[in-house]
């Protein structure tokens, strides 16, 4: 294989991606003063958000779903309820508690619209039984909504009420209807002295405030009362409660939960929506006999109306007719009337409820108030069954109301399980109402056959028979609907609701579960740590810029033949002016080292040396004074020609004016004699371009340069091409046919990657030859290799061909400074 072919090869791999981990974690030691500024921030925002953050905490209480039977309740009692079971009870439960009604409950029994409030250090905090005192509002009346109450105690007896009004309308809120109101208000502060347990009767508020027994008030002690909407206070605990079971084997038990600020206030909410759910769950079971209770109510109304009427006129008649008894047989006779009388009865009964429950079934749409069959004998199983179940999917259906939209799929699916039970409980109905028309007509029969034997009697005995049969019938009944109503609310009164408490809420300590203080000093840590990190590792792949000789060997295989440090002067003339500085020492160096390249020509005459930079502003002057310089200095008799024609800078350093120059050479308006200039340095003559012209590369390339070239040649002994920069003209590569060797100025932290791909090119092609690297601005840090270390801060520019290049001169400003310092490019 070819020397160029391997040469392409090993180009071709210095081009493709390859990460500079060792560069990139010098880059990171370079910014430790962001990452500690980062850190510190970091820490400082952590620790002001767990100072003002508020502790949050989480209680809970343990409550037990089972299906508690009612002692009272066994096979003899002849009023039948069916109270369903623990199936379901859990999805229930989690409902209730998600209903608004349930809250309404609750929010109004703690009356957790009322906030007693202290002033904290970041914000007013919730004190609530902290507080030393308390408040007894009048619900009829309108509460100041919004809008903090200020209390001042002047002493253990009097306070000062103060309150601050920005406009002269306020809005209040009557409790005991939830409405809304807005009233007058007086704008600006209002103040007002009220005794305690004197009642406070405004148009914004009515309360009266009383102090706590045992509780000591400080004079000079401020607090607030606030008032807060009851529907917003509501919505916001609305779901909040959760619900888990308390073990995977155990469904029935169930663990409540609930999180808030105040250790307090969840306690009292937990327990109270427990005592709320478990009186709710009693009333909803409690529903079928009460229903029942009220149908046994009205019943023995009548019944007793009707019997306090056929005693009346029983005795009546005894008045009347003397007669107080009749024949043993004739009353036996009667007697059997009575009794199937009695059952005639209980069949009419049973028909009328039948009757009325299914046209209620019919024309109804609320199934929760339907009483029990059995309250009139009906002992059918299936319609006592349909009837409970009825009125249990009613129930569940009100419940569910409340958390879904009407059309909803969980109601539909309600609606048709009710219908359908509803027609079954229909059909029913009808063959029952059939087999009791037919046990009706047997009994009347049976009644008229027995009635015409006691048709004979003397008119007075069968009016007494008639009078007796109805009062032992209305005896009866009565006696049935007192043992029935009896039974009905023993059952109630022994009832007790499925949903118990195993574990109150308390308050035992412990239940904080935020802020993480520890969770957000770590976030902290990372946030501050890997923000720079990032930062550093984006402006790491962005950054083109050469920052160390390991980059310049990896980029290329031109040999590096100095190194320039950094060096703060007046001017360029740092050989001359300081000669034992570390500088001056490294252009000696590189004095030596050209002299291996100048024993490998055979040239006659003086030595060329060329020397240029990618763009401007990487110090190619200075370098190309300083080693013309050096030169001189040893005793070489050596000319520095400025021949960067766009932009001359050379003339400054050695008080020359550059009105005249190289340029009125190169049109034959000076002589070379002319336009050379000595300098106060022994041995060094310079010759500055002159006056800027239109056209510099075809004077460049003008036979006059070559004949200067072979005229100074003969005079001097070292020849120093000041020369434009290469990758902004090609003035360079005109001038390199004269250069017996090329110095390419590197500005670390400064020159373009990419600028040394075009040397690399200009050298394969044998455009550039002899050429070497010169390394300006180097540092060596034993800590962080070659140089790294650099900061970013230096500004360049140029402008397009023809119009020179142009530094920023812009002064640094606060910003920049502080850049400067952090070392951010």
């Amino acid at each position: 294989m070819a020397y160029d072919d391997i040469e392409d090869i090993e180009h071709s791999e210095q081009k493709g991606f390859n990460f500079d981990l060792r560069g990139f974690l010098f880059k990171l030691l370079k910014f430790w003063k962001l990452f500690v500024i980062s850190i510190a921030i970091g820490l400082f925002v952590a620790y002001s958000v767990n100072d003002r953050k508020q502790n949050i905490y989480r209680l809970s209480s343990l409550i037990s779903l089972e299906n508690d039977q009612n002692p009272f309740f066994t096979a003899n009692t002849s009023i039948s309820f069916n109270w369903g079971g623990v199936s379901g009870k859990v999805g229930k439960t989690i409902i209730a508690l998600k209903t608004r009604n349930h809250n309404e409950l609750v929010v109004d029994s703690l009356q957790f619209y009322i906030q007693y409030l202290k002033e904290g250090k970041y914000r007013k905090e919730d004190i609530y039984k902290k507080a030393p005192f308390y408040i007894e509002i009048d619900k009829s009346k309108g509460q100041l909504l919004g809008k903090p109450i200020g209390v001042k105690f002047l002493s253990n007896t009097q306070y000062e009420l103060f309150i601050n009004f920005e406009n002269d309308r306020a809005t209040t809120q009557k409790y005991s209807d939830k409405s809304l109101q807005s009233v007058t208000a007086p704008k600006g502060r209002f103040t007002k002295i009220f005794e305690v347990g004197e009642p406070v009767d405004l148009p914004f508020a009515k309360f009266t405030l009383n102090s706590k027994e045992h509780v000591a008030i400080t004079p000079g002690s401020e607090f607030f009362i606030q008032f807060l909407n009851f529907d917003a206070v509501v919505n916001s605990y609305k779901g909040k409660v959760l619900v888990v079971p308390y073990s995977k084997t155990s469904s029935s038990i169930l663990t409540l939960s609930l999180t808030g600020h105040n250790k307090h206030k969840i306690v009292d909410y937990l327990n109270a929506t427990t005592a709320i759910l478990s009186a709710t769950d009693l009333e909803r079971k409690n529903q079928y006999a009460t229903n029942t209770i009220k149908f046994i109510d009205s019943s023995l109304s009548i019944v007793n109306t009707e019997l306090k009427a056929i005693t009346d006129t029983m005795n009546a008649f005894r008045k009347q007719t003397k007669m107080f008894n009749v024949d043993e047989e004739l009353l036996q006779i009667s007697e059997k009337i009575s009794e199937l009388e009695s059952r005639e009865e209980e069949n009419q009964s049973k028909l009328q409820y039948l009757s009325i429950l299914a046209d209620y079934l019919r024309t109804k749409t609320d199934y929760t108030k339907i009483a029990a069959p059995t309250s009139v004998g009906i002992e059918e199983i299936n319609i006592a069954g349909s009837v409970s179940k009825i009125t249990a999917l009613a129930i569940q259906r009100q419940e569910l109301e409340q958390l879904v939209q009407e059309g909803s799929s969980s109601l539909q699916e309600l609606d048709g399980s009710i219908d359908a039970e509803k027609n079954v409980l229909l059909e029913t109905i009808a063959s029952t109402k059939k087999t009791i028309n037919i046990q009706l007509n047997r009994v009347r029969q049976t009644k008229a056959n027995l009635e015409n034997r006691l048709n004979d009697l003397p008119e007075d005995q069968q009016q007494y028979l008639k009078i007796q049969r109805n009062l032992n019938i209305s005896q009866e009944a009565y006696n049935v609907y007192m043992s029935k109503r009896s039974e009905a609310a023993i059952v109630k009164a022994a009832n007790i609701s499925d949903i118990s408490i195993i574990e109150a809420a308390k308050d035992v300590g412990g239940g904080l579960i935020g802020p993480n203080k520890n969770l957000n000093y770590m976030m902290a840590l990372l946030v501050g740590f890997f923000g720079p990190f990032a930062l550093v590792f984006i402006l790491f792949l962005l950054d083109n810029s050469i920052h160390s000789a390991d980059e310049v060997k990896r980029l290329s295989k031109i040999p590096i033949l100095g190194l320039v440090g950094k060096f703060e002067h007046d001017n360029s003339l740092v050989v001359y002016e300081k000669p034992k500085s570390a500088v001056a020492e490294s252009f000696r160096a590189i004095r030596s080292s050209l002299q291996f390249f100048y024993k490998k020509t055979d040239k006659k005459g003086g030595r060329t040396i060329m020397l240029t930079s990618s763009v401007s502003g990487e110090g190619k002057t200075f370098c190309s004074i300083n080693v013309a310089s050096a030169y001189a200095l040893s005793g070489k008799k050596t000319i520095l020609l400025g021949l960067d024609l766009r932009k001359p800078k050379i003339f400054d350093d050695f008080n020359i004016d550059n009105n005249t120059g190289i340029v009125n050479y190169f049109i034959g308006d000076k002589s070379l004699e002319e336009v050379t200039f000595k300098s106060h340095i022994e041995n060094l003559d310079v010759i500055t371009s002159g006056p800027i012209p239109p056209n510099p590369s075809e004077l460049l390339m003008s036979d006059a340069m070559t004949e200067l070239i072979e005229e100074l040649r003969k005079t001097y002994d070292m020849i120093v091409l000041d020369s434009p920069p290469l990758g902004l003209v090609t003035d360079a590569l005109e001038l390199s046919q004269f250069a017996d060797t090329s110095l390419f100025v590197i500005r670390l932290n400064y020159t373009k990657k990419g600028m040394l791909e075009l040397v690399n090119a200009k050298h394969k092609t044998g455009e550039l030859k002899n050429v070497s690297y010169v390394l300006n601005f180097y540092k060596h840090n034993k800590s962080h290799g070659y140089g790294y270390g650099y900061g970013y801060g230096y500004s360049y520019g140029y402008g397009v061909y023809g119009n020179a290049y142009h530094e920023n001169t812009k002064k640094n400003t606060f910003i920049d400074k502080v850049k400067n310092w952090l070392k951010i490019g």
